[in-house]
């Protein structure tokens, strides 16, 4: 996303608590990320799909159904979500978006193992069958299911949009087990309710005390709060005490006490 959320997520990589990372291809934080990864080759990346901020990778007038005329970037999410729900998101258009932002990866020599999205919008209506599409094609082998993820936080809509959007989710992530089996996924999603948290670290603990049998993807956004950063995203200083908590010698032996393995 930008420099300083790369040294963050490079340094709890570091910590050893970090073992997935994944990239936005339309960042302003991408060729820095490149060169590091030059350097951290044990840690394993993926494509965040990004249909919310920023210009679109593809050729606009390939994904006319994503972006604001009006300022030449994709729609906010407030925006993206009223549309996809209306019917007004082209899986075409999420299809072309998805192949060109893991092609620009690609070109530059990262190899894709998974796919997630930036505010999960990879579940919404006219999105998901897409994007899963494309993963088969690209032979990515895993995507994120995020469960209930779009009930959480930031999105600034009406509550029926967002109860729909949740029920999308939950939908979605019911079915996949049947009908997506040849993608891999976690039998577990967890993190929405970190996010933002003061007590960041106590609460990381106590969720790692009571993880469930499987395996369990935990969402985390360490980084350094930089000036690209806080033009791009709304989520700042936040990200200084989840680096902080996952640098920290707490977590660190928490995470090597015996009864929990770390996988990419």
């Amino acid at each position: 996303m930008s420099p300083g959320v790369n040294r963050g997520i490079f340094d709890a990589h570091a910590a050893g608590t970090v073992t997935s990372a994944s990239l936005l291809a339309n960042a302003p934080g991408l060729n820095d990320a490149i060169t590091r990864l030059r350097h951290a080759s044990t840690l394993q990346v993926g494509l965040h799909l990004n249909l919310t901020a920023g210009a679109p990778v593809a050729q606009p007038g390939d994904v006319t159904s994503l972006w604001d005329p009006r300022t030449g970037e994709f729609y906010l999410l407030p925006q993206l979500v009223r549309r996809a729900l209306m019917g007004r998101v082209a899986p075409e258009h999420v299809a072309a978006e998805c192949s060109a932002q893991l092609a620009r990866l690609r070109t530059l020599g990262v190899s894709v193992g998974h796919i997630d999205a930036h505010r999960h919008v990879h579940a919404l209506p006219g999105v998901w069958k897409p994007v899963v599409a494309v993963a088969r094609r690209a032979g990515v082998r895993a995507i994120r299911v995020p469960r209930a993820a779009l009930l959480h936080g930031r999105i600034r809509v009406s509550r029926a949009l967002v109860a729909a959007s949740l029920r999308v989710a939950l939908r979605l992530a019911a079915n996949s087990g049947a009908h997506d089996r040849d993608l891999g996924r976690a039998d577990h999603f967890r993190g929405l309710d970190l996010l933002g948290a003061q007590d960041f670290q106590r609460r990381l603990l106590a969720l790692l005390d009571q993880l469930q049998p499987g395996t369990t993807e935990l969402m985390v956004h360490p980084g350094y709060v930089d000036q690209d950063l806080t033009a791009w995203d709304s989520y700042t200083t936040g990200r200084e005490r989840e680096l902080a908590a996952l640098c920290s010698l707490e977590v660190r032996d928490r995470l090597a006490r015996g009864d929990i393995l770390l996988v990419p």
